[in-house]
């Protein structure tokens, strides 16, 4: 063992001292606290989303022709593919709620604050990224409501100014939805979103590592309690317990809730109710709200102010001199979306 040691030391130069050094970062107690530690959840959720995904590819076929009866293969034919299918699905599920979780944590911990406004930015691009990927992965199974909802999307996205017309032909490859458009969103799906967030990640990992996380504390902490505990093996086990968690209720879900397959996409009969995935209720609540021009605009106006909020919460500090009122603001959003969600959700149709 001594020989295999020396020869690994001498071709990989990195001694154990060094790797503590490197990935022994303290990390404030505050994470301890599962809310608190929401980063890593969509980080191991998005792993399972990739093996699963590549396991899935290898019998998914992207054109209109076959891309039903390839998911129904998997669902009902291949040997635990409706399992591996069912994980995808919950995976997706969980990794988009975990990511606007973490997000809402970030924004009322006000850890958006100088000098972390461009990390913000990051994990927006990142919010946006996740959602664009649980779109175009609805849109591949091919059934009546995926392709009804990607035509439904791509005519909103031809109402936004100036641009519209051009997002719509580059979502569609064409002006209306056509034998190029499944193999598009399959590229999305499966190649530039993915790198596209794997790139985040990475910048947004390190600005963490730059900056370090925000440091919270508590009325219940004891004085004598130290301010910070240790990376490695603290809170690697924290996030290891955390992702078997996951893993069980992963399994579990796609066990009592497995994926179902819905009739086959038909472009010459439009359903009755057209309903995109949940985390597309408040948007289309919104649509049925106002007319669609107002609703595009506004909601264009929303995602950008969500963008720049670090400089709007300076500016709101200035103007009321209220450290939390942004915390008021986030309140009165937090209802309105919860409640525009549940309105879409319960509503008949």
């Amino acid at each position: 063992m001594s020989r295999l040691n020396a020869w690994i030391q001498e071709r990989i130069p990195v001694h154990g001292d060094q790797l503590r050094e490197l990935t022994n970062e303290p990390v404030p107690n505050h994470l301890k606290r599962w809310w608190f530690a929401l980063g890593g959840t969509p980080a191991y959720l998005f792993v399972v989303q990739v093996v699963t995904g590549i396991l899935l590819a290898f019998y998914y076929q992207s054109s209109p022709s076959a891309a039903w009866e390839s998911v129904r293969y998997i669902t009902e034919d291949a040997r635990y593919g409706w399992y591996i299918r069912s994980l995808h699905k919950w995976a997706a599920t969980l990794m988009i709620a975990s990511v606007i979780l973490h997000q809402m944590r970030v924004y009322f911990t006000a850890a958006y604050r100088r000098p972390r406004e461009l990390n913000w930015v990051i994990g927006m691009c990142l919010l946006m990224c996740t959602l664009l990927t649980g779109f175009t992965g609805y849109s591949l199974v091919f059934e009546q409501l995926s392709y009804w909802g990607a035509t439904v999307a791509a005519n909103i996205s031809d109402a936004v100014p100036v641009i519209g017309s051009f997002g719509k032909q580059m979502l569609l490859a064409g002006d209306t939805y056509n034998e190029r458009t499944l193999p598009r969103f399959y590229i999305l799906h499966a190649a530039v979103l993915p790198t596209t967030i794997i790139l985040l990640m990475a910048v947004h990992i390190t600005f963490i590592r730059l900056h370090g996380v925000t440091e919270l504390h508590f009325e219940d902490e004891s004085p004598d309690e130290p301010d910070h505990f240790n990376f490695f093996p603290d809170h690697l086990l924290t996030e290891l317990t955390i992702g078997l968690v996951l893993m069980i209720l992963l399994s579990a879900l796609a066990t009592v809730l497995p994926a179902t397959m819905g009739p086959r996409a038909n472009p010459l009969v439009t359903p009755e109710v057209i309903k995109p995935e949940w985390f597309f209720y408040v948007s289309f609540r919104w649509l049925k709200l106002f007319s669609l021009s107002v609703a595009v605009i506004s909601t264009g106006f929303i995602i950008a102010a969500m963008f720049v909020w670090p400089w709007i919460d300076r500016l709101l500090i200035r103007l009321t001199r209220n450290e939390d009122a942004s915390v008021y603001v986030g309140i009165v959003a937090t209802f309105l979306l919860i409640g525009l969600t549940v309105w879409e959700a319960v509503v008949t149709h």
